[in-house]
């Protein structure tokens, strides 16, 4: 096709990308250009360039996007310390939203969550527990960070030579984790040792390693500088020290944030011009239409809106968003990708890798699956949420911690009791059930359904029915065969009869239009577009006494952006939910107790204020009282008492382990978490993931929250006692560690290679995580205790033995000065390889792993390095 053919050279995919920019760049008015450069980008319909939004998430799958898989939480994700595990991840999530972002266009969608820019991973350090957006992170550890986020990076991003699957989004940059009530004001101070050698090295490897393509700044200030109008930080660091030739994008509303709550401009124009005169490209939110009177009053020129846009408009070329579909190789990626079974085996064997086994009294575990009654005890043994985290997509078919073991025992009586509170004021939910429904008051069991082809409730119904519980998947069977591809709204009429009185509370789960109305007052009533939310109310209820209520769903059936689900639930008073807990663990063989936080209680700025939890953060380690109380009441029952502990982050769940014999840490496991833990429980999985982050005793343990030295802090710094240490984590067999390989002395500025030979000297095989600390004992200035600086993931049969080596570069063995220099001198260092860290005795001392040490001595005369 000749160039002539194309309406504007833009549209011709055989020039060269740079010169297609340039040409499209210069046809564009000023307003057009400053339209451009917010997340919500309108079309130029005089060029036949469609409208875009920038804005989309995928932290741990395709997110608010519709029915997508969905793997565990990023922090179950690093949990698995499986960089090649880490790799097909992002590559089955790239995969599917391709296929997503092509199958909204060609119905024409091009809104929110529906393109191919993504604002994930999260590379911030999880410097403290109490962050509620911890979980979104990898760990507390700047190596293990970046070593994971570079292959997620790459996985999203692709291998093409032309052409990127997706860009991914390095976020935020640069000191940023909390307090989430806060972050809109404080202002980070650090030492430039901390920058450089804490905060900085994940950024700096998804830069030059990864080549990420676009990076987030931070809503808060770093010494003193607004993040998104930090010079030093995104313009000297960012693009002139590392290279970066990709865009910056602000967090959403950031730029606000610079003159509103920072108070470093006078006005949104004067913000803006800040931000895009030192390379923040993008801004999400609306304040950039302001930079059209910046230019104006001289404040920022049109060819620093050219420099940003350029940036921009490179990435959508290079996405192929200008070029014939069939030019574009991950265009053809099929929508079938979507949620499929190839995916679907990669989320459990995902959720399989990240589980941590903390304790293993006895060999408890793996238990008999010739067991006969099991109890399954907790407020989230049945919990979607829990499985999810934030940052979610919608599963087609989760499966929770209770159905996991249900489907693995199908010979045994497995029974389930919620048995407290999640917190204290924070309900934990279950399914109404069927013999607490009636039709009316005198009638029937079961709740009268009567559903319409339209989203109003009009009109003549197609169907009518009685059901014995509301609790739906229409996206699994839809409720009528006539209505396979459109719109239907339903109404449930029925009465609720408690069998005790006290306080309830009643709501619905569910994704779109939904409307609860009890006793002729409306308990909730909201519109769940791009996710699945919880609505609900505390009420007071009188046993035997029927409560009329109305519940109204307006939904759309299943296609690429849709999961229409519903589900009544309540939450019963204490009293009888923990009289049903005690009864079925006096009567059970084995107690699993599934107990530990939700994303209801920590995450992302949270309108939360509960005993423990603050604004999405905590205030307290310690398992919420509920809980606590629970366990100790199941566990005096003397019932072998395994505990599955779900959360973001770190638990100090010092009774557990003093008095119960196994413990399982799951994270938020994603839509398969439940057949993984079941799988765990009785060995048909050998769980091997390890800790990414410190398992603390006590909130007295840390500094304070506010505090962004790193002094006192993670296992780098921290010289305490912890619970459980950073990369700790038991088998159900056993490695020996020999032959340890290493050169006595090299020159500085010599690569050093180390290897070690693992054997599986149990009776089971499995994974192995070799993990390689160096500790620098002649070191001129404050180093960390020791530091991880390799790791790898192997998998060996009984009597197996592999041979791991590792390279260590010397910025490994290099320390960062109080300048923030890079040095690496002469000296001696210890150089340790195991299963584990040194140093810690009793049950933070792994006892199914070893360590083997050795020293190396580095010669010569100190070098910088870049």
């Amino acid at each position: 096709m000749s160039q002539n053919t194309y309406p504007y050279p833009f549209w011709n995919p055989d020039l060269p990308v740079e010169q297609r920019v340039e040409d499209l760049l210069s046809r564009l008015t000023l307003e057009e250009k400053v339209s451009q450069m917010m997340h919500d980008a309108p079309a130029i319909e005089r060029l036949g360039i469609p409208k875009y939004n920038w804005w989309n998430e995928c932290l741990h799958g395709v997110a608010r996007a519709g029915v997508a898989t969905v793997f565990p939480q990023a922090i179950g994700l690093a949990a698995t310390w499986d960089t090649d595990l880490m790799l097909q991840v992002a590559t089955a999530i790239s995969d599917e939203a391709r296929a997503k972002h092509h199958e909204f266009a060609r119905h024409g969608w091009r809104d929110i969550y529906q393109g191919l820019t993504f604002w994930s991973p999260n590379i911030n350090i999880f410097r403290d527990p109490r962050w509620g957006r911890g979980m979104e992170t990898y760990g507390e550890d700047p190596f293990l960070t970046g070593s994971m986020a570079v292959q997620f990076i790459r996985g999203l991003q692709g291998d093409h030579p032309k052409y990127l699957k997706l860009v991914a989004t390095a976020k935020h940059f640069a000191v940023h984790s909390g307090p989430e009530p806060e972050r809109h004001v404080f202002d980070a101070r650090v030492s430039e040792r901390d920058l450089r050698d804490t905060y900085l090295p994940a950024f700096e490897m998804c830069v030059r390693e990864a080549k990420v393509r676009s990076v987030m700044c931070a809503y808060n200030r770093t010494l003193g500088e607004a993040c998104c109008a930090s010079r030093r930080l995104v313009e000297r660091i960012l693009r002139e020290e590392w290279d970066f030739d990709g865009y910056v994008v602000s967090d959403c509303w950031a730029i606000t944030d610079i003159w509103k709550t920072h108070k470093v401009a006078s006005d949104p124009a004067e913000a803006s011009a800040m931000a895009v005169a030192v390379g923040t490209d993008l801004e999400c939110g609306s304040d950039y239409r302001s930079l059209l009177e910046a230019v104006r009053q001289g404040k920022i020129s049109e060819e620093e809106i050219d420099r940003s846009l350029r940036r921009l408009l490179k990435a959508r070329f290079d996405l192929g968003m200008f070029d014939p579909p069939e030019r574009v190789p991950y265009a053809q990626v099929p929508f079938q990708v979507n949620d499929s079974p190839e995916h679907h085996e990669l989320a459990l064997r995902a959720a399989r890798e990240c589980i941590v086994l903390l304790k293993n009294e006895g060999g408890l575990l793996p238990l008999s699956k010739e067991v006969k009654r099991v109890a399954v005890i907790g407020p989230i043994g049945d919990d979607e949420p829990v499985l999810l985290g934030n940052y979610e997509g919608t599963p087609s078919d989760p499966c929770t911690v209770l159905r996991g073991i249900r489907e693995k025992l199908t010979g045994a009586e497995v029974r389930f009791a919620l048995g407290c509170d999640i917190a204290d004021g924070m309900p934990a939910f279950e399914v109404v059930p069927g013999d607490a429904l009636r039709t009316e008051p005198e009638g029937s069991p079961g709740v009268k359904a009567t559903f319409f082809p339209n989203r109003d409730l009009a009109g003549e119904p197609i169907r009518t029915e009685v059901c014995p519980r509301i609790d739906f998947n229409w996206y699994l069977e839809p409720p009528d065969r006539k209505l396979a591809d459109g719109v239907f709204s339903a109404r449930f009429e029925g009465v609720l009869v408690p069998r005790t009185s006290g306080k309830y509370a009643v709501g619905v789960y569910g994704h779109r239009e939904i409307r609860l109305v009890l006793d002729g007052k409306e308990i909730c009533h909201f519109d769940a577009d791009y996710r699945q939310q919880l609505g609900y109310g505390l009420v007071e209820l009188e046993a035997g006494r029927a409560y009329p209520f109305v519940l109204e769903y307006k939904g759309i059936l299943p296609h690429s952006q849709h999961r229409p689900f519903l589900q009544l639930v309540w939450s019963r008073p204490p009293s009888e939910r923990e009289r049903e807990a005690l009864e079925i663990a006096r009567w059970a063989d084995v107690v699993v107790l599934t107990m530990g936080l939700s994303p209801l209680l920590e995450g992302e700025e949270m309108p939360v204020d509960l005993p423990g939890f603050r604004g999405g953060d905590r205030t307290d380690l310690a398992l919420p009282r509920p809980q606590e109380e629970l366990m100790k009441k199941v566990a005096a029952v003397g019932k072998p008492t395994v505990l599955v502990l779900h959360s973001g982050s770190a638990v100090a769940i010092n009774w557990a382990v003093e008095h119960l014999p196994a413990i399982l840490q799951a994270w938020y496991p994603g839509q398969a978490g439940g057949r993984a833990v079941a799988d765990a429980l009785f060995g048909d999985s050998n769980p091997a993931g390890r800790l990414p982050v410190t398992f603390y005793r006590s909130v007295a343990d840390l500094p304070p929250f506010d505090d962004y030295r790193m002094e006192g802090r993670t296992y780098r710094y921290f010289r305490g006692e912890p619970l459980f240490p950073f990369g700790y984590g038991l088998s159900y067999t056993r490695f020996r560690y020999s032959d340890l390989r290493l050169p006595a002395e090299v020159k500085a500025g010599e690569e050093v290679r180390a290897s070690v030979v693992v054997t599986n000297v149990g009776e089971r095989a499995g994974d192995e995580v070799v993990q390689l600390y160096v500790t620098d004992l002649a070191a001129s200035a404050p180093v960390p205790i020791r530091a991880l600086r390799g790791f790898r993931r192997i998998h060996l049969r009984p009597g197996e033995s592999a041979e791991v080596e590792f390279v260590l570069r010397p910025r490994d063995l290099s320390l960062v000065t109080e300048e923030g220099r890079r040095v690496l001198e002469p000296g001696d260092f210890e150089i340790t390889i195991g299963g584990k860290q040194p140093g810690f005795r009793g049950l933070a001392d792994a006892s199914t792993t070893e360590v083997i040490t050795a020293r190396l001595r580095v010669v010569g005369k100190p070098l910088e390095l870049d």
